[in-house]
């Protein structure tokens, strides 16, 4: 009875500690802190100005100009009543169809099978540089909290 009892112990203590590594693998993983002047460069040497526009007033001069003759420009930054997570914008640049941007026709930022028309950078970037990148991108992000205006009620009694 005793070595029964021993055993139902044992294995439900594995099943526990199971449990919790699971747990603790399934919260992601995190990545080097990032530089942002670093992600400036990376987004001008990819070229991503050929089809996104970003957000940011310190972003003026001759470079972060976007080609005028584009057919379409998808804006990254600005104001946003959600927030916009590190983990999306790394699942963006890696992956971009996983989630269309929005607020554009279709056809102009898609393909005919639906994917995203944006260009496959993961045998080109290293990830030192899909880091710094992600940095400069998420600084471009401001939280917009929305207002609700309620009309005024008057009370007549």
């Amino acid at each position: 009875m005793k070595s029964l009892i021993l055993c139902l112990s044992t294995f439900a203590m594995m099943l526990l500690t199971a449990c919790t590594q699971e747990q603790v693998a399934s919260k992601g993983f995190s990545l080097p802190k990032g530089d942002m002047e670093q992600g400036k460069r990376v987004f001008l040497e990819m070229q991503c100005m050929e089809c996104h526009t970003v957000a940011g007033k310190d972003l003026e001069g001759e470079e972060w100009q976007s080609n005028q003759t584009k057919a379409i420009s998808v804006q990254i930054g600005g104001e946003r009543t959600q927030i916009q997570t590190y983990g999306n914008l790394v699942s963006s640049v890696i992956n971009p169809s996983h989630r269309i941007a929005r607020g554009y026709p279709l056809e102009e930022i898609t393909g005919p099978d639906g994917q995203s028309k944006m260009r496959n950078y993961n045998d080109i970037m290293t990830i030192t540089e899909l880091i710094d990148l992600v940095t400069f991108l998420k600084s471009r992000y401001t939280l917009k909290v929305p207002v609700t205006e309620y009309p005024i009620y008057l009370h007549h009694g």
